[in-house]
């Protein structure tokens, strides 16, 4: 069993041609089921954040609009991956297995990417044999 997690949000765009990233955080998580509660809670802030309430009275009028049909929902997609009982097993299964988990979204703009991993493995993979390549 992994006993701890490195956990990551981060956002992808392009800027002058370039794809960038722009961390939106990182946790530290002792436990499972709190690097789950805190991969949720993210990925809750980001639907929030993306579609804040219109009738909200700090927006002008008429200044958020919704997007194309062709675009995908993000902050929907989000909200639903939280509260989906199966998708969260499968990821406890995932990083209590020592894999890494890697959530990635793509709206017209942006990436979004909630990832965890567990840290042991991350020491197990710096140890292991065959991973060093000779220079010279």
């Amino acid at each position: 069993m992994h006993d701890e997690f490195l956990c990551h949000v981060t956002a992808y765009g392009t800027c002058a041609g370039e794809r960038i990233g722009v961390p939106l955080g990182t946790y530290r998580a002792p436990t499972l089921a709190l690097a789950l509660w805190w991969l949720r809670d993210r990925a809750n802030w980001i639907a929030d954040r993306l579609d804040p309430l219109p009738e909200a009275e700090h927006f002008p009028p008429s200044s958020l609009v919704p997007v194309a049909a062709t675009v995908l929902d993000v902050p929907a997609v989000l909200r639903a991956w939280c509260g989906d009982v199966t998708q969260q097993e499968l990821v406890a299964d995932e990083l209590a297995a020592g894999r890494l988990v890697r959530i990635a979204l793509y709206d017209d703009t942006t990436e979004y990417e909630l990832m965890a991993e567990s840290i042991d493995a991350l020491r197990m993979q710096r140890m292991s044999p065959g991973l060093y390549v000779s220079v010279g």
